[in-house]
């Protein structure tokens, strides 16, 4: 067998990575030749400072942004535009209002072609696995924002990508509901075996739920900095371990 037959989906390869935009005329330079590679399956979090360039890597992987030089490679194969490998989660789940939530899950399905029965019968399956079986008919009026933003994860997950793409996916969310939500991503993501990309600005979350933590430079020119999370699972918030890694992340970032 070959090695490419052997090799994990959802593999991402980053290199010299750079991306501007132009502002008033002048020319920004949110990411400054950036190179990584993130192995498929793992959870990996990206942090940073406001405008370190957090979300414009992440749009980048998506295929909704076009770098301005470098390579961005998944499986060997480079990034064009959007894909079907991959899928995005934002902060607002933009689910359909006039589709109930098994609508709103099978929709992607439904425009890829897929004929309507067997994509409600995935689509079952993936409201199943967020916990939202009970709610299949209801409209996304009588959601909760946490219910919401789990319609939105099946929904993502439905056309079985190899990697799920999260821009602060539980930045809307209160706190308790983001800590259910974060166990809940946990879950999901080690019963599915995708690769996860999460950018976020809750340097615990981070923590919480990533193999590998990518710390972009405040400075422009700065280098990144990765950190891996070798901490078992589940985690303890109030590990010793865990308390360590958050001070040291803080650290990155001039806090105390």
């Amino acid at each position: 067998m070959s090695s490419i037959e052997t090799r994990t989906k959802g593999e991402v390869t980053i290199r010299d990575l750079t991306k501007s935009f132009k502002i008033d005329g002048e020319t920004l330079t949110v990411l400054r030749k950036v190179s990584l590679d993130i192995r498929g399956g793992e959870s990996l979090a990206i942090v940073g400072a406001s405008g370190s360039g957090k979300t414009t890597l992440l749009r980048v992987l998506a295929g909704l942004e076009e770098p301005d030089g470098g390579d961005v490679l998944i499986d060997g194969a480079p990034v064009h535009g959007l894909g079907r490998e991959r899928a995005v989660i934002f902060q607002e789940p933009r689910l359909l209002l006039w589709l109930r939530v098994l609508g709103n899950v099978a929709f992607g399905l439904e425009v890829q072609g897929v004929d309507r029965a067997e994509a409600e019968e995935r689509a079952r399956r993936y409201i199943r696995l967020v916990g939202l079986t009970e709610f299949e008919t209801a409209w996304p009026r009588q959601l909760s924002g946490g219910m919401a933003q789990r319609v939105g994860i099946a929904r993502a997950l439905t056309v079985q990508p190899e990697i799920l793409l999260l821009d602060e996916p539980l930045g809307a969310l209160d706190a308790m509901t983001k800590m259910t939500m974060q166990e809940e991503l946990t879950r999901i993501w080690d019963e599915e075996k995708v690769t996860m990309v999460l950018v976020t600005h809750d340097l615990e979350e981070a923590i919480y739920l990533a193999d590998r933590v990518l710390v972009l430079p405040k400075e422009k020119g700065g280098s990144v900095r990765l950190l891996d999370i070798d901490l078992p699972r589940p985690r303890d918030r109030n590990g010793a371990r865990f308390v360590t890694f958050r001070k040291q992340l803080m650290a990155e970032f001039g806090l105390h």
